[in-house]
């Protein structure tokens, strides 16, 4: 059977695969790293959290109960869900600045930098508010909302890697807001030295 038309069983006829460095200024490979590394950095405090849907604790001392299957399984798998995408997505930051053909209305535009760079500060600002919070001691912690009771643990075999898994999500705020400035910097040619 003869190949279509414009075909070839030849490699070398295909067209070249797009570039990976798809934006008008090169972007920073410490920002490029990061924006990669955070889905893989909030990964663990997502698959910490699955087994509180079914309802197991985790060696966690809750005063209260737990809510319904029905709450729970969706909560925390919505949850873990919600956290990736939205860590992903801050991959938009280091790479192209047309906005995907699929999105409703603005796919294959140029995305104006205020409409990204707004956004993902506001984000990284909630983020920081969220999961920033300072030990005082006597199980508890300093917010910025406030002095908050810690969730106590049945043992130290529980509490270590509770605490090795959810720390990292206390980098999520700072890094967004890091990788928002140097979009920023990036697209308006505010930055002298965008190959660092």
């Amino acid at each position: 059977m003869p190949a279509p038309r414009g075909w070839s069983h030849d490699t070398e006829d295909l067209p070249p695969p797009p570039s990976a460095d798809d934006t008008e200024r090169p972007v920073p490979r410490w920002a490029m790293r990061l924006a990669h590394a955070l889905p893989l950095l909030l990964l663990p405090a997502c698959l910490w959290r699955l087994p509180f849907a079914p309802h197991f604790e985790m060696g966690q001392v809750q005063a209260g109960g737990m809510p319904a299957y029905w709450l729970s399984i969706p909560y925390v798998l919505g949850l873990g869900v919600l956290t990736e995408v939205i860590a992903v997505l801050t991959i938009g930051l280091v790479r192209g600045e047309v906005a995907p053909a699929w999105i409703p209305l603005i796919g294959g535009r140029r995305v104006r930098p205020m409409a990204a760079f707004l956004p993902a500060v506001l984000g990284g600002l909630i983020l920081a508010v969220l999961f920033t919070a300072v030990p005082l001691g006597d199980d508890r912690s300093l917010t910025l909302y406030g002095v908050v009771d810690n969730v106590g643990y049945s043992s130290d075999a529980w509490q270590l890697p509770a605490t090795i898994c959810v720390t990292p999500i206390a980098a999520w705020g700072p890094i967004t807001i890091a990788l928002a400035i140097a979009y920023y910097r990036r697209r308006t040619g505010r930055s002298s030295n965008t190959a660092v």
